[in-house]
């Protein structure tokens, strides 16, 4: 219930930031700079707004909670804003989280596309349910209601400077007086407004409860008619069936009657039919025994022939299995003979190149013979030449 109420004070001071901001904007007729009161509290109250409901993250440091988290999802969800976040990732200046989301806000407003980029946040709060607890504001209605208030804010023309501006260490407080000066009476007094102001948000709170309350026993009514609605739609249903089923059982008994009738006939018909059959049958019966007598003699003929052949498949077996065993052992001989062959092969090789070199050896000799009768030839005519 305390964040419930903490919800509708937050919306209803955005509504009062943004009608005293349009207003004024409107009345200055220019373009809004940084040091304008209503847009700074506008901007203190848009913060306050992001980080009701956010959680607390606990790092090495200390525990961090700041609403730029959320806010650095709108560059994955949105590329139009891939500009603001490189933008405000080269600002030097900005050393915490909370100017980085300032300096963020600022930018998207100068775009006016601020009312858009929390509209794309807030129709994907499967992801903010990462930063956000269930009852914070950005996941409640309310944060819808502020999303629509911000599209007014595209009236508006600002230009902002971020350079020079310190940002990080701006305490975000909230200036009542701004939103007094709207509610002072025509004396100007300030004392009356402060009054009216606070009977106007007690007012409004005590209205809130009182909603709270009336709507919630308006959703239990709700409910329970809901409950009891859909009780007797399923009570007309079921009568609705009811008929039909009378109906389609009506159908039934008269069609069954019918079928009975009919029925009856066949099954005459079908007697006489069987008593004319059961004598054919009763012949087939003792011709059909006399074939499974005679297919008996035949079977017992088979088996014995059967018995038979197994006996001589395994004496083939046998067979099969010896003839095997002379083959290995032929196969043995004949690779024992093929390496005798090749050895041989190499005998005779070895003896047709010693066979070559004898006849090369003899043809030398005989050369040499020759010579030496041919030498011995000219000697014995040189002898006789010399006796003569």
């Amino acid at each position: 219930y305390h964040s419930m109420e903490e919800r509708a004070n937050l919306m209803n001071m955005m509504k009062l930031s943004i009608k005293i901001l349009i207003q004024s904007a409107l009345s200055l007729g220019r373009t809004l700079d940084s040091d304008f009161p209503p847009l700074q509290q506008f901007f203190v109250v848009l913060e306050h707004c992001l980080k009701h409901g956010l959680k607390v993250k606990k790092t090495f440091i200390g525990q961090n909670k700041s609403f730029f988290g959320p806010l650095e999802l709108v560059e994955k969800l949105c590329p139009e804003a891939s500009d603001i976040a490189t933008s405000v990732k080269n600002l030097p200046e900005l050393k915490t989280a909370v100017g980085r989301g300032r300096a963020w806000l600022y930018l998207a407003l100068m775009q006016k596309k601020l009312a858009d980029y929390l509209k794309v946040l807030l129709d994907h709060k499967h992801l903010l349910s990462e930063f956000y607890e269930p009852d914070a504001l950005m996941m409640e209605e309310e944060g819808a209601v502020i999303v629509g208030l911000l599209v007014g804010l595209n009236v508006i023309d600002a230009n902002l400077c971020l350079k020079g501006e310190d940002l990080d260490s701006q305490v975000g407080v909230i200036d009542f007086s701004l939103y007094l000066k709207d509610t002072q009476d025509s004396d100007g007094k300030q004392d009356g407004g402060i009054t009216a102001v606070l009977d106007q948000k007690h007012y409004v709170e005590e209205l809130n409860r009182h909603l709270s309350c009336t709507v919630a026993d308006l959703q239990n009514k709700i409910d329970c008619l809901e409950k009891t609605n859909s009780k007797l739609q399923e009570e007309v249903s079921l009568q609705e069936e009811q008929q039909q089923l009378k109906q389609q059982n009506e159908l039934i008994r008269e069609r069954s009657e019918k079928s009975v009738e009919v029925t009856k006939e066949d099954t005459k018909v079908e007697l006489d039919t069987y008593k004319q059959s059961r004598q054919g049958l009763d012949e087939m019966y003792s011709d059909v025994w006399k074939q499974l007598k005679e297919e008996k003699k035949i079977r017992m003929e088979l088996e014995k022939e059967l018995e038979l052949q197994i006996g001589m498949k395994t004496e083939m077996e046998i067979a099969m299995k010896l003839l095997e065993k002379d083959t290995h052992e032929k196969q043995d001989t004949l690779v024992a003979l093929r390496q005798q062959l090749e050895e041989v092969k190499a005998i005779n090789l070895q003896m047709f190149h010693k066979s070559q070199n004898a006849e090369c050896s003899l043809q030398q000799k005989t050369e040499a013979i020759s010579s030496f009768e041919g030498k011995t030839n000219e000697m014995m005519s040189s002898m006789k030449q010399m006796e003569e």
